[in-house]
């Protein structure tokens, strides 16, 4: 646990006790601050009061007792509404923050010797699998790295900073939001396309939010952005303009002056004065596809920033694992391969795993995004059949009408089981290895409390059909 620094003495508000809220309340008491939490579900309530934690009525408590509110990410800041926690915040003069801005004030209060580096990872798309493939090569290459933020543990909960620790976090837009002064040694923006749109207002908004990330940079640190999409592209000529840090560029399918680039799956690094030749990541067996294949510059350009030999970062992508819920093969059987992609909860992200592969039986559904699964039209003709779930399901089966043949099934069980049952018999009749493919374009929130729920359950009923 890293305990907060800066609230000694002071009482703050936590609103929201998941994983998030949970690890800042234990981090804020560890710190000196008393704490008061509340959430709307009884059970949630229930599991602080058991933790030992006061538990207060924030709907109708003395806001002015209050120093600060910690604000769950999940919890609308400004759009649609404020939630009416930030309402009442905002009218005491209580300032509303989140979890990664308590760990950067901890950060900014340490001493010079004992302040951690920090990697804050942002984009729409592969956050998640750039920031455990950082991770993944700094500790192959004997570095104390530490990753959490919006994967795995939330920061506060990761061990406690030292001068020669790395902290590698994701983080999200929601997070970015409440954080004002994070100042990264290495930020990665990867890719922006239109999501979560209704809580940040608009396009406009959401790329404000993921353009935090690069607020408090300077000289002596690295910005690394994507420049494979139009509003990265422009976020990178802009800072360049402004010169206050080492700017590089990455790409997944041109090269380029100076940056880090991939051409027909080799990647190169042009951040010195010559072009060198790193690694065949068509070799790299947890990173396929031309949407990983930026994720690895990325990860690259990052742990080069730091100080990874060239050979060392190299090694690291070829022996990287591979993320869980995203393009995870979950098991091979029958001739059929079983892939999971529950983090694909938008149609950008789904696109990325349904371009790896020339054919598939998809299993697709859950809350939809805006724009539902138009944008993937072009890829209609790899589906060898698809199987609905989820509210999505009707809006979902209208648009694949005529292009592709599908089913409606009540589960992701009875989708898993169906899509089995298809495969198989494609794969005796072509000799050919068949692809079950969950990538749901969509949120799991319908069914599943999130995407690594949905991709438990995909796994479980996958390990009981093949036995």
């Amino acid at each position: 646990m890293i305990p907060v620094k800066g609230f000694e003495g002071k009482r703050v508000a936590v609103f929201g006790l998941g994983r998030t809220g949970l690890t800042a309340a234990r981090a804020l008491l560890a710190g000196g601050a008393t704490v008061a939490l509340w959430d709307e579900k009884p059970t949630a309530r229930e599991a602080a009061l058991a933790e030992g934690f006061e538990v207060v009525d924030l709907g109708s408590a003395d806001w002015t007792q209050f120093d600060a509110l910690m604000q769950s990410p999940g919890v609308p800041l400004t759009h649609p509404q404020p939630h009416w926690t930030v309402t009442k915040a905002k009218a005491a003069g209580v300032e509303v923050l989140g979890d990664i801005e308590l760990f950067a004030r901890t950060v900014n209060a340490a001493p010079d010797h004992k302040r951690p580096k920090i990697v804050a990872i942002t984009g729409t798309n592969g956050k998640s699998t750039t920031t455990a493939l950082i991770g993944h090569i700094l500790t192959s290459a004997g570095k104390d790295a530490r990753i959490g933020g919006n994967i795995g543990l939330g920061v506060l909960g990761l061990d406690d900073m030292h001068g020669g620790a790395v902290y590698v976090l994701e983080v999200s837009s929601y997070q970015l939001d409440l954080t004002s002064s994070l100042k990264p040694n290495v930020s990665i923006i990867l890719n922006i396309t239109p999501d979560h749109l209704d809580r940040h207002g608009g396009m406009e908004g959401y790329v404000a939010a993921k353009r935090r990330v690069l607020l408090n940079q300077g000289v002596g640190d690295t910005a690394i952005v994507g420049v494979d999409d139009s509003w990265c592209q422009r976020i990178c000529t802009e800072i360049t303009a402004a010169n206050r840090r080492t700017i590089w560029p990455v790409s997944a399918g041109r090269a380029m002056g100076r940056g880090v680039y991939v051409l027909q799956g080799v990647l190169y690094d042009a951040t010195g004065d010559r072009v060198v030749e790193v690694v065949d990541l068509t070799n790299a067996k947890s990173l396929p596809g031309r949407h990983n294949w930026q994720n690895a510059a990325a990860a690259y350009g990052a742990v080069r920033a730091l100080g990874v030999s060239v050979e060392d970062a190299a090694e690291g992508l070829m022996t990287f694992p591979g993320l869980v819920h995203r393009m995870e093969t979950v098991a091979v059987s029958d001739g059929v391969r079983f892939v999971n992609d529950s983090k694909a909860t938008n149609a950008d992200a789904a696109r990325q795993a349904m371009s790896s592969y020339p054919r598939f039986f998809w299993i697709a559904g859950g809350v939809p995004k805006s724009g539902g699964i138009e944008p993937l039209t072009d890829l209609f003709g790899r589906v060898a059949k698809a199987y609905l779930v989820g509210e999505a399901a009707d809006a979902f089966a209208t648009t694949l009408d005529g292009k592709a043949e599908m089913a409606r099934c009540n589960s992701v069980q009875d989708a898993a089981a169906a899509a089995f049952d298809d495969a198989k018999q494609e794969a005796a009749r072509t000799g050919r290895e068949a692809v079950v493919l969950l990538s749901p374009a969509c949120a799991s929130f319908d069914q599943f409390p999130d995407f690594e729920a949905r991709g438990e359950a995909f796994r479980a009923a996958v390990l009981g059909l093949i036995g």
